[in-house]
This record gives structure tokens, sequence and C-alpha cells, in this order.
């Protein structure tokens, strides 16, 4: 079986399938992967701790964890089947010290569905969402290194969160804008710093990259990138920067590891 890559994935709000360009993005990238086994998603929009595993119960609905969209937004349906077995795994590879729970009541939110809605419309491949249990890029190194032979049984891990997410001072809601200065600055640096492989840099991006506090003024949609970091061979690979530029103004690179 082949060994499946890791993706960071900066994915959007909902508003991304209306995005022709962003789907056409996603659509070529979902068709040159292999296809997976099952798929994990560790979102920016659950956190967690301990590391909690989501449904594995068929039939329970997605989390709508978002507001002021229009009303189609709430009414996406993304049947794709559960993954007890997967989620079985992923609690076996956790070390006995460290606490696992389970949230059978929480399906995928739209950090995993959104967009697997583009990616993977016939929502045939079984999905796991799993909490991000601290936002320690370190821990998260760590707790990716413990995914990462789920790669090896055909499994695709996606970090799924977003590379500048300063919504509070966007000032241009088009999904053509300008980005602003933090936005393009911070895209930069991450763009620099990702393909020479630096992580120790990118562990201190708060302290480190330019256009903080405004690209992150919190950290939750930069964090899923170390677990995808950790879940690769080599968190210090050069990655392939599958997606670069701007949705209103956010900079929405995204990232293939092998």
């Amino acid at each position: 079986m082949t060994s499946m890559p890791t993706l960071f994935l900066s994915h959007g709000a909902p508003p991304l399938v209306d995005d022709e360009r962003w789907v056409a993005q996603l659509k070529a990238w979902a068709a040159d992967l292999p296809r997976p086994e099952a798929i994990l998603v560790v979102s920016a929009h659950w956190e967690s701790a301990p590391l909690t595993i989501g449904s594995t119960v068929p039939g329970t609905p997605l989390t709508y964890d978002f507001g002021g969209f229009p009303a189609r937004y709430y009414q996406t349906t993304y049947d794709s089947p559960v993954a007890p077995d997967l989620a079985q795994k992923v609690a076996a590879l956790m070390p006995d010290d460290e606490a696992v729970t389970s949230a059978p009541h929480r399906r995928l939110d739209h950090g995993a569905y959104v967009p697997l809605t583009v990616m993977y419309p016939d929502a045939d491949i079984p999905v796991l969402q799993v909490s991000l249990p601290t936002l320690d890029p370190e821990r998260l190194l760590r707790l990716g290194r413990r995914l990462r032979p789920l790669r090896d049984a055909g499994v695709l891990i996606i970090g799924s969160g977003f590379t500048t997410h300063g919504l509070p001072f966007l000032t241009d809601p088009r999904p053509d804008a300008t980005p602003p200065g933090w936005s393009a600055e911070f895209d930069v640096w991450a763009g620099e710093r990702m393909g020479a492989g630096d992580v120790n840099s990118l562990i201190d991006f708060r302290s480190a990259a330019p256009g903080m506090p405004y690209a992150h003024p919190t950290i939750e949609h930069f964090a899923p990138l170390f677990v995808s970091l950790g879940a690769s061979s080599d968190p210090e690979q050069i990655p392939e920067q599958v997606i670069d530029g701007f949705w209103m103004g956010l900079a929405k690179r995204s990232l293939q590891l092998s």
C-alpha cells in the first residue's frame, strides 16, 4: 500500500465553495493524490483537551460552527462513512500517560467538511476528526509523529487551518481584496521558512514572524500546521507549496509533505 502524504490546508469559510479559482485548485490537488483508504482531519475549529475523537456513529449531523451566513450554508450535508477502526488506531497510538476521550455526538466541522465537499464530493471515503488538544507547536509536532504510522495504512492526514487569519482586522470583504500588509508580510515569511524547512522558526512564529499579532490574533489556525509537519516523514523537508495567494486578504498557502 502506498504511504499517503500529509497536508496542511488553508480551508476557507463556507463560501469557499463559491470561489471558482479555489475550488479548481482543490479539485486538481485531490486528483493528483493517491486515493485514501480513510481521512483524518485536525481542524482549527475544534480545540479540546485531552485529545478527543469525533463521532463514529452513522448519521451524526455535521457541526455548523459558524454564524451570519445565508441559510443554504447550513443545509450542506457530507455523509461520508464513519471510521471506527481508524478511531481505535488513533487511540492505540497515543502513549499510556496521555488521556484520550471521545465525543460521539460531534461530527465534522466546517474546517473538515467544506474542503472535503470539493476534494472528495462523492463522500465515499471514511472520515474521522480529532481535536486540537493543545496549541503548543512542539506538543503538536509530537502528536503528528504519533499519527505518522497511519499514513502507511492509506490514511490521508490533513491539518486544516489558515496561513493568516486576522479576521478582526479585515476591512474589505471581497474575495479578491488586496491583502493587508500584515497578511502579505506573514505569508512571505511563512513561505520562505516553509521553503527552507525551517521548523524552529515556524515554531517561534508568534515572536519571529512579521505581521504578528495581526496575522494570528489567536493562533488556532496556524496550529494544525504542526500536526501535519510532525506526521510527515521529515518535518524539515522542503514541502510542496500547492496553493498560494489570498482570499479576502487572508493567505491561503497550503502544503503537501511526503
